[in-house]
């Protein structure tokens, strides 16, 4: 039996600003694999001692994966697509300690939210944000979800949670001239979160370009750490912490690997030359008809090439015409939602004389999310393409929780404010 001091959260808040008061614990780990504090002789299972989670916009729950691989535990969930939470709904065991709350985010209540929670996730709508969108912006239909989220989240008050994240496209930054990003952060700050901002792309992780905007409000931020040339806060992205209308931090962290130049071949389904789902005889010439001199170039000089080599293809509109565009590389193009209004991906196979060319599959759109064991047995094609479309990338959370969501909540991180005293003390 090993014992460690730790911080744990206690549920007395501190009156002046009605945060949890960290106070410390001497935590054992008893033979059935509960935690408890010798001094007091509680006993708690782990699962209950790990941080709970709010999942606003839940989707198939690729958020929750990656939060839970992190030690987290999502303890409600809310979405209002029928749709996306039967995946869900599939993919997770049914659990008294969970629930999920399917309809309109406008409709939910205040007092129907778990009051424990320490990190509240939102992964809003993103359609009136991107570039394949209309770029309503956060007054959009879809977008404007977001002020529902920051209703509720005021709504909690006191008991609202330590850490909030909301994860977007990348359009945010500039959406608007970058007055959607400001609202954003101004709301937050409302609340009492500083923000940091954060770019990942999955492709650091998954052969997909995917790059989100990840938005990490504190009520307790670390200590903001400038780092020139950041990986994480590229250069546009700067402007934000230069306004000091706003509150903001940088915390420091790891550097994350770099991003892939390879891998989309092995993720494609090992799939027979005769599967029907290859696409005819005609039905491939007016592919490669579509292609542009220059594209239909380097795929011929990829079909006559030895061996196999694969490729993801989308539709595109040019002129008025749609044609079909082939990327140059063994990545693939980022999964959309018809939605958002682009298409889905076929895949091309190239090499030995041979090019074929079939939409990709369900199981194939889960493994580029990093969720290639997700449980598609109930699944219709589209309702599975539309839910990984407009999903999250697992590693791409869980790498944030990990490294950043976690020490946060576990006061892991040095924050400004004990920096300041650190420094005043001498």
């Amino acid at each position: 039996m090993t014992k460690e001091e730790d911080l744990d959260r206690s549920p007395r808040r501190s009156p002046d600003h009605g945060r949890w008061k960290p106070v410390p614990m001497c935590l054992d780990v008893n033979d059935s694999g509960s935690q408890y504090d010798s001094r007091m002789g509680n006993v708690t299972p782990i699962s209950a001692a790990r941080p709970r989670v709010l999942e606003f916009f839940a989707g198939i729950g690729l958020a929750r994966m990656g939060l839970e691989e992190a030690g987290f535990q999502v303890a409600w969930a809310n979405d209002y697509e029928p749709d996306k939470k039967a995946m869900y709904d599939a993919q997770f065991a049914e659990s008294s300690d969970h629930s999920f709350a399917l309809g309109d985010i406008g409709k939910v209540k205040a007092k129907d939210l778990p009051r424990d929670a320490e990190l509240a996730w939102a992964s809003s709508p993103c359609t009136d944000l991107s570039l394949a969108g209309t770029r309503a912006g956060l007054a959009g239909v879809q977008s404007g979800t977001f002020w529902h989220f920051t209703k509720l989240l005021r709504e909690l008050d006191y008991d609202r949670p330590e850490v909030v994240v909301l994860e977007n496209v990348v359009g945010l930054a500039t959406s608007h001239g970058g007055d959607d990003l400001t609202a954003a952060i101004r709301e937050f700050n409302d609340l009492g979160y500083s923000v940091d901002v954060l770019a990942i792309d999955a492709r650091r992780f998954l052969p997909q370009s995917r790059p989100r905007l990840f938005l990490v409000g504190a009520q307790n931020p670390p200590e903001d750490v400038a780092e020139p040339n950041s990986d994480l806060r590229p250069d546009w992205l700067q402007w934000v912490y230069g306004d000091k209308t706003l509150r903001t931090h940088r915390a420091k962290l790891p550097t994350p690997p770099a991003p892939k130049t390879e891998g989309l071949g092995e993720v494609v389904e090992d799939m027979s030359l005769n599967d029907e789902r290859w696409w005819d005889a005609d039905r491939t010439e007016a592919f490669t008809s579509s292609l542009s001199p220059m594209q239909r170039d380097r795929v011929m000089a990829l079909k006559r090439s030895p061996g196999v080599k694969y490729r993801t293809a989308y539709r595109r509109t040019r002129n008025g015409v749609a044609v079909w565009e082939v990327r140059p590389d063994d990545i693939s193009g980022c999964l959309r939602t018809a939605r958002g209004g682009s298409s889905k991906q076929a895949v091309v196979r190239l090499g030995s004389k041979r090019l074929q060319v079939r939409w990709m599959t369900p199981r194939e759109y889960a493994r580029l999310m990093g969720a290639g064991d997700y449980d598609l047995s109930a699944a219709r094609n589209s309702q599975a393409l539309f839910g990984f479309g407009d999903a999250v990338a697992v590693p791409a959370v869980s790498w944030l929780a990990e490294n950043y969501l976690m020490p946060l909540i576990r006061g892991k991180f040095a924050s400004a404010s004990e920096i300041q005293e650190a420094v005043a003390n001498g």
